[in-house]
């Protein structure tokens, strides 16, 4: 039996879940997270993720709080490891230094071996040239590339 493809969900993840507006994103989110529910993966996320949903006013942080909650089976560390790795994204120009927290989510994924990065932040983490860079960083570094997807595309995959 295959084992379950390990998602990371980025803040915008869990923001579409709740604050999509009805729109197509929103029902892809959901269907996405009731895959996740029904066992199909196997969610994660991390303190960095948890520190920007902190960041959101009381009513709305407490709505993601208990989104993060109910679905990601593990918060992971943004650990040392992970903070050279992202650092060396920045430094390759992958992600702008100022988005550091952006590539933070990658090279968390990426250091706890996960298999993709779920996101809908098309301005630094879905977009080919963060898919290519990272994937030739991660394996200089000796890790795998990882995907990234947003959960539409999720959604379209069958393993």
């Amino acid at each position: 039996m295959e084992s379950k493809l390990k998602l990371f969900l980025e803040t915008s993840a869990f923001n579409f879940y709740h604050y999509g507006k009805a729109g197509e994103k929103q029902r892809e989110t959901i269907k996405l997270f009731n895959a996740i529910e029904a066992g199909k993966y196997d969610a994660y996320t991390s303190d960095s993720v948890l520190e920007e949903i902190n960041h959101a006013a009381d009513k709305k942080r407490s709505e993601l709080l208990a989104i993060v909650a109910r679905y990601a089976k593990k918060i992971f560390l943004a650990n040392d490891d992970a903070r050279e790795l992202a650092k060396l994204y920045v430094v390759n120009d992958i992600i702008p230094a100022d988005y550091f927290d952006d590539a933070l989510h990658i090279a968390t994924a990426t250091v706890n071996n996960l298999d993709f990065v779920i996101s809908y932040n098309m301005g630094h983490i879905i977009k080919a040239k963060t898919m290519i860079g990272t994937g030739i960083a991660n394996l200089r570094s000796g890790y795998k590339q990882i995907g990234l997807s947003t959960p539409k595309e999720m959604n379209e995959y069958d393993p």
